[in-house]
């Protein structure tokens, strides 16, 4: 009787795990994908306006404007963004963020960054904070971005940048179409 009643708790656990995969992973992957080559528009974006005695020139790490191709695979978001330099020569940044909340580094001419991407209880935004330091006229100067990245429809990423700098913060609403 005890083995007839094992075998058939057995069964019985084994037929509900079966039942309920597909539950568990549709709720993988359920979160939002960033994959594609995406062209900014500008008519739909708000550049907002530079921080005092920033003088409106550069971009913190590229944020606001220019195209890029987004891969994400698995725990991993990379992001590749071409510009042509101020001498012609056209320039790829790639950014590699892991998706799990674990710190990610990224190293460009400008110096080392560190970031965290984390995903919104829904998993329909993804959040990711970096920090640059680098030198600039003997000095170490600290900034700190937040990017929150949210598919407004299946064609249309925004991306809402926060850049906290020595010059005071400045907002950006970046929109991009997928190609």
């Amino acid at each position: 009787m005890k083995r007839k009643v094992t075998f058939q708790l057995l069964s019985l656990t084994i037929i509900t795990a079966f039942l309920l995969m597909p539950y568990s992973t549709n709720a993988q992957g359920s979160k939002a994908n960033f994959s594609g080559t995406w062209a900014f528009n500008a008519e739909k974006s708000n550049m907002g306006q530079p921080p005092q005695g920033g003088g409106g020139g550069g971009r913190m790490g590229g944020f606001g404007g220019g195209n890029f191709v987004a891969k994400q695979e698995a725990n991993l978001l990379t992001v590749d963004r071409t510009r042509t330099t101020q001498d012609g020569q056209t320039m790829t940044v790639t950014s590699k963020y892991t998706l799990d909340g674990k710190e990610s580094v990224n190293t460009t001419g400008r110096g080392e960054s560190k970031s965290v991407a984390t995903w919104s209880a829904d998993g329909k935004s993804l959040t990711i904070v970096t920090k640059r330091s680098f030198e600039r006229d003997g000095q170490t100067t600290e900034m700190t971005s937040t990017e929150v990245w949210n598919l407004t429809s299946p064609a249309t990423l925004q991306i809402v940048t926060t850049m906290n700098t020595p010059n005071g913060e400045r907002k950006i609403t970046a929109v991009y179409d997928k190609k």
